[in-house]
């Protein structure tokens, strides 16, 4: 599991690394001030959360069958996916429904902050 987070959590980073290249270069002239603004949330909170996956990946190194942080793990890959995804299709399409697919991204951040609080909570006793 740690192999398989910090893996993905590399990648993830990596990926937002290039993305918010892209933005800033790329798409400075093509869209507007609130869609640049949009595309910026996205890559912040995907870098946010690639450093979260992290953090589980290098605690699951010493805990490795720990079913929270396996569950933090993919609720801040399915966040990342889902909240940044969506903003970063809406910034580019204009399609304004994926904003209402947004919400769920953030409620899998919150669930994989709740899991690692609780899996860290759980280590220390």
């Amino acid at each position: 599991m740690a192999k398989l987070f910090i893996t993905l959590a590399s990648f993830s980073g990596m990926l937002a690394v290039m993305l918010g290249a892209f933005g800033a270069h790329a798409l400075k002239s093509r869209l507007d001030e609130h869609a640049l603004s949009v595309f910026q949330t996205a890559v912040q909170y995907h870098f946010y959360h690639s450093l979260a996956l992290l953090a589980v990946g290098v605690i699951a190194l010493n805990q490795p069958h720990t079913a929270l942080l396996r569950s933090s793990g993919w609720l801040f890959m399915l966040g990342i996916v889902v909240f940044s995804g969506s903003l970063y299709l809406l910034s580019m399409s204009g399609l304004r429904w994926l904003g209402a697919v947004t919400p769920l991204g953030g409620l899998a951040f919150i669930a994989g902050w709740g899991c690692l609080a609780a899996a860290s909570w759980n280590l220390a006793t």
